[in-house]
């Protein structure tokens, strides 16, 4: 059977199969996921959802692919993405913003409107959803700090709400890395500026990024958590392993807390030299550094 006859007609054509996910991933490696569905809408995710749910089929979702590490061996099943879920719109210093909206495009919209809170986040190249999904932060600012609440479809198709308090935001995590629920909207209360000022600051994060890290090469941003005492950069260097390399992948030079494809690198490239830094921080320091970046498929 193709996998398209389980879906309603005006479905089937937002599903692709065989899809090659190195075009889509911000490290640019990956193999192939089984299939994937494009929904446009809120009404098209659900659809997806129940048709999933009714028919045992897993699937995981994916935004803006910035901080995930694809199996070269691809993704079995279904690969849900919410990158067409698209808009902004506002309401008495209120944004909500579509899970497919990206953090900048966010961010933008809110300087455009004189609103504070998101310049930190400009830079961010993830999506809405992806954003409050790991509570996406810079330069001390962070999703959790402007989070009103969000609206999710759960793995069987049904509506939910949350308020901010609900969401368990935390240091690179939320609720919604447990359940699994797939992220529609978020709302996010900002408050007045003057835009001159706002753009201002926005330019500012952004050029402290372009000298201090490896923009020029495909990433997934900051491979490691931040170690409670410590910085993931600086104990990396400190070990000697600026520059290391394996396959493809090399530990930036510019900043060692990014892991880098310089051209050619596979995810299993990338992968061990993730475990490679991991171990030689331990043996150097006694502290095992945990990875930022969500690693899929077969794995």
């Amino acid at each position: 059977m193709d996998i398209k006859d389980i879906f309603e007609p005006e479905l089937a054509g937002r599903v692709r199969t065989d899809l090659d996910m190195s075009l889509y991933t911000s490290f640019k490696t990956g193999g192939k996921a089984d299939f994937a569905v494009f929904p446009e809408s809120p009404e098209e995710l659900q659809s997806f959802i129940e048709a999933f749910h009714k028919n045992g089929i897993d699937f995981i979702t994916l935004g803006n692919c910035t901080n995930v590490l694809v199996s070269d061996e691809g993704i079995r099943g279904a690969v849900l993405f919410t990158s067409g879920l698209k808009g902004l719109s506002l309401e008495d210093n209120i944004i909500t913003a579509m899970s497919g909206s990206l953090m900048s495009e966010t961010a933008s919209f809110a300087a455009r409107h004189s609103l504070s809170g998101m310049e930190a986040l400009n830079g961010i190249p993830g999506s809405v959803g992806g954003g409050v999904y790991m509570n996406a932060g810079a330069y001390d600012g962070e999703v959790k700090n402007i989070l009103v609440s969000v609206d999710t479809i759960d793995r069987q198709g049904n509506l939910k709400s949350y308020a901010a308090e609900e969401t368990s935001l935390s240091y690179r995590h939320s609720i919604f890395s447990e359940n699994g629920e797939t992220i529609i909207k978020a709302r996010f209360a900002l408050s007045e500026g003057e835009e001159k000022e706002i753009r201002s600051r926005m330019s500012d994060y952004n050029a402290r990024r372009r000298e201090k890290q490896p923009l020029e090469y495909p990433s997934a941003g900051s491979t490691f958590k931040r170690p409670e005492g410590y910085y993931a950069g600086a104990l990396i260097e400190q070990s000697g392993l600026k520059g290391a390399s394996i396959g493809g992948a090399m530990v930036s030079e510019k900043h060692c807390g990014f892991i880098i494809n310089k051209g050619s690198a596979t995810s299993a490239d990338v992968k061990n030299l993730i475990e490679h830094v991991r171990e030689t921080v331990y043996q150097h320091f006694g502290v095992m550094l945990e990875p930022e970046i969500k690693m899929i498929g077969r794995i």
